[in-house]
């Protein structure tokens, strides 16, 4: 759905939110909520719809400024993060995950200054908020964007780790962080990686563990092969699994032979 022009988008916005206790705006218009099991964050939504980047990198120039959460206590309405003037949600869909190893789901998403490009964000919640717990520093310059990659425990320290790709249309970095404690921390990172084409509203390629840990399935920089990554102690290593980088090849990939 993302392209609709400027009259009919905060319509399918409205009509795209979930039917909830409260009333707010709604989110891009292909923005989708997600759902999960546990204790902490339970369900995740983009809301209040916003043209003021301007950048589309993810099909066009529709983004969020607020992050919606529910808990098992708290609802969408008191657990909301919402951005200043100078800062949108540049993303799709949350990622709800414990990556701060405190036993309650937290929520990944991409948080974007205008004026310093994109971060990884991390929200959850703390003394009874919805708050803002961590995030890896902004790539530095305004139109630079990452794509998440995957979440796993890479380090296999019992806490899951969030590995993304920066800049994945200019030359892309494979950067992979523990936000172990609430702390933003590199692990490693490696260049040649890419995950996403400009104008798609979907990330290619994942994680898979097919009994050695967790591997990413990611395309090369340049597109013309399937890669295979993980870490190894502060190094992230790699192997060819295909020369294309085909969906179907992908997807194959990403199923353990």
């Amino acid at each position: 759905m993302r392209g609709l022009g400027p009259a009919l988008f905060l319509l399918a916005a409205a009509l795209a939110a979930p039917g909830l206790a409260c009333d707010y705006p709604g989110g891009p218009p292909d923005a989708q909520e997600v759902r999960a099991e546990g204790d902490g964050v339970t369900w995740a939504y983009f809301s209040n719809a916003t043209e003021v980047y301007g950048h589309g990198v993810l099909g066009d120039a529709i983004e969020a400024r607020a992050l919606r959460a529910e808990t098992p206590l708290t609802g969408p309405c008191e657990s909301m993060a919402y951005l200043d003037e100078m800062s949108v949600f540049e993303d799709v869909t949350p990622r709800i995950a414990d990556v701060t190893g405190d036993g309650l789901n937290d929520v990944v998403v991409i948080e974007t200054r205008m004026d310093a490009g994109a971060s990884l964000a991390v929200y959850g919640m703390a003394d009874g908020k919805f708050v803002k717990i961590a995030a890896t520093p902004y790539i530095g310059r305004s139109y630079r964007w990452l794509a998440p990659a995957g979440i796993a425990d890479f380090n296999r320290d019992g806490v899951k780790d969030v590995a993304y790709v920066e800049t994945p249309h200019i030359g892309g970095i494979l950067r992979i962080w523990s936000f172990k404690g609430g702390i933003a921390r590199e692990l490693a990172s490696e260049p040649g990686y890419s995950n996403h084409r400009i104008g798609q509203n979907f990330i290619t390629g994942g994680v898979r563990d097919c009994g050695r840990g967790p591997e990413l399935v990611l395309p090369d920089a340049g597109w013309r092969q399937t890669r295979l990554a993980w870490l190894y102690g502060d190094v992230i290593e790699g192997a060819v699994l295909a020369e294309d980088a085909e969906p179907e090849t992908i997807e194959k990939a990403l199923e353990c032979p």
